[in-house]
């Protein structure tokens, strides 16, 4: 039973990071994208909170910076 909640919250944290990157590419090529800017901000709350750090011992905020460097 451990395991299926282990799945599930690696794969929140896989589909947040995966919208934050699609949302990035969009905002290369379409810099004015309120809802890919929103969901950016929304993302890195996500990394940076509470629930992120109940889901798992990763550090959010060096995932964050991968992700970040990943679209620079």
């Amino acid at each position: 039973m451990n395991q299926n909640w282990e799945d599930l919250a690696n794969a929140i944290i896989l589909q947040a990071a995966e919208d934050y990157r699609i949302c990035r590419r969009r905002i290369r090529r379409w810099p004015d994208q309120k809802e890919a800017q929103a969901m950016i901000r929304e993302v890195e709350r996500f990394f940076r909170s509470r629930w992120f750090c109940q889901l798992t011992d990763a550090d959010g905020v060096r995932i964050l910076d991968e992700l970040k460097k990943e679209s620079a």
